[in-house]
């Protein structure tokens, strides 16, 4: 009787062991695999679906020197709202959200709303059939209807210029709404102060010049670059605009 008992404490023992082994091998290998597979699903698939459903997350995609929050960005990244994205005199930037595309043009300053960019300096041409706007200071710009619009937007020294190119828009300054049908331009300034400035003295007062460049600067001082490389910026990243970016999800 003992030594039955003995001989079967040892199969258990050991079938123990054939149990165990086999698991422990596992870990490092095909478990390391399955961890890999996970990790690349979620970068590949979240950020996609975080936009198809209007989360107000884009892609951005630089085409020269340019800085998210102050960072360098040298390829397609995540922006979020509230993000600030700057670009250099020689590159400019796009970002893609779900049904818009927003061209961000050279030596310009913008922040990233989700549904709206806010031009603190410089300009950015504008996309969408989502209605998304554009501000600079006091100073909206608004696609009057759903359809496909696109416009661009430059804040210069307190001077904003809308142009629309295809679509009508709504102009507000705060106070009051225009129509700008397609095909027209229209200017502006940014705030009641810089134009009361501007009637008084003739041109935009040396303060509030140095009030937009210190703006600019907050982030990152650009050095001086090649001015050729500027048109070639431009022109890469306006190129993916001559027909309409699908709705659905994101490509950078």
């Amino acid at each position: 009787m003992t030594t039955t008992a003995k001989l079967k404490l040892l199969t258990v023992k050991e079938t123990g062991d054939r149990i165990k082994r086999p698991f422990s091998a596992l870990e490092p290998t095909k478990m390391k695999i399955v961890r890999d597979v996970l990790c690349w699903m979620m970068i590949v698939f979240v950020p996609a679906s975080l936009m198809a459903a209007d989360s107000g997350v884009g892609m951005v995609r630089p085409y020269g020197a340019a800085w998210l929050n102050g960072a360098a960005v040298e390829q397609s990244s995540a922006i979020f709202p509230g993000d600030l994205v700057q670009t250099s005199s020689s590159s400019a930037l796009k970002i893609r959200s779900s049904g818009s595309s927003v061209t961000v043009l050279s030596d310009s300053l913008v922040k990233f709303e989700g549904g709206a960019v806010s031009v603190e300096h410089g300009g950015v041409k504008l996309a969408t059939s989502k209605s998304m706007f554009a501000r600079a200071g006091s100073v909206t710009a608004t696609p009057a209807s759903s359809a496909w619009t696109e416009f661009e937007l430059t804040d210069v020294d307190g001077t904003v210029q809308i142009v629309a190119i295809k679509g009508d828009l709504q102009i507000s300054d705060g106070s009051q709404t225009t129509t700008l049908s397609q095909g027209q331009q229209a200017t502006q300034q940014d705030s009641d102060e810089t134009q009361t400035k501007k009637d008084q003295s003739g041109t935009v007062p040396k303060e509030e010049k140095k009030k937009k460049k210190k703006i600019s600067a907050v982030y990152i001082v650009v050095a001086a670059e090649a001015a050729a490389a500027t048109g070639g910026a431009i022109a890469l990243a306006l190129a993916s605009e001559s027909a309409p970016p699908p709705i659905s999800s994101i490509t950078p």
